[in-house]
């Protein structure tokens, strides 16, 4: 081979090798662009409690949840959204057939309420203060959120909620939703402790 044929063979050589480079920084800038970003994580969470006691926020129909030392299967789970705000509730069941409703929401911190449904009232909510059971409630918030419903909870798939929550001096809930068209569903809460609360994940459809 001349000295000029081994000169053109040395440059597009170099060519391949300064293309094969580029077109690797492409894809890497392409990669990253594209690569979602991390969920924050709050630096304050108690990860031993997860560990030891199950986390209430990774509920899903099926599981097993003890609180109180009272048994319940989860029956079904509604997930709410509002703006970028979302929480969960999820419907409890014993096997007495005593139904409840757990919410799970990060307000920043973990805040679990067991809630009872009150078919009986016939209260409506919009008034700065309520008398309900002996008790009186000051309005604490109220909205509309969008929800996805799984497992059985008697509600479409999915749709749209209105919401009031009231709450006493000392802490106790007064909850108001109206799904769609229906009228309002009344039901009362009490916030629990994190360790009033024991989780057992059960293997199956949803399972994460």
């Amino acid at each position: 081979m001349n000295g000029a044929m081994a000169y053109v063979v040395t440059t597009l050589g170099c060519l391949v090798g300064v293309a094969g480079i580029v077109v690797a920084l492409v894809a890497l800038r392409k990669s990253r662009k594209q690569a979602p970003p991390a969920a924050p994580v709050d630096p304050f969470r108690d990860t031993d409690s997860d560990a030891l006691r199950g986390d209430p926020r990774r509920l899903k129909p099926g599981d097993i949840v003890e609180i109180r030392r009272v048994s319940y299967a989860v029956r079904g789970s509604v997930y709410f959204a509002e703006g970028s705000w979302s929480w969960a509730e999820h419907l409890l069941d014993t096997v007495d057939g005593d139904k409840r409703w757990l919410s799970v929401e990060e307000d920043p911190d973990l805040e679990l309420v067991l809630w009872t449904a009150e078919p009986a009232a016939t209260i409506t909510p919009g008034a700065h203060t309520l008398d309900f059971a002996g008790r009186r409630y000051a309005a604490e918030e109220s909205g509309q959120a969008r929800y996805t419903a799984v497992g059985s909870t008697g509600l479409d798939p999915n749709g749209t909620v209105r919401y009031h929550d009231y709450r006493t001096s000392s802490g106790e809930r007064l909850s108001f939703e109206a799904y769609g068209q229906a009228g309002w569903e009344v039901a009362r809460g009490e916030q629990l402790h994190r360790a009033d609360v024991m989780v057992y994940p059960q293997a199956g459809p949803g399972a994460v």
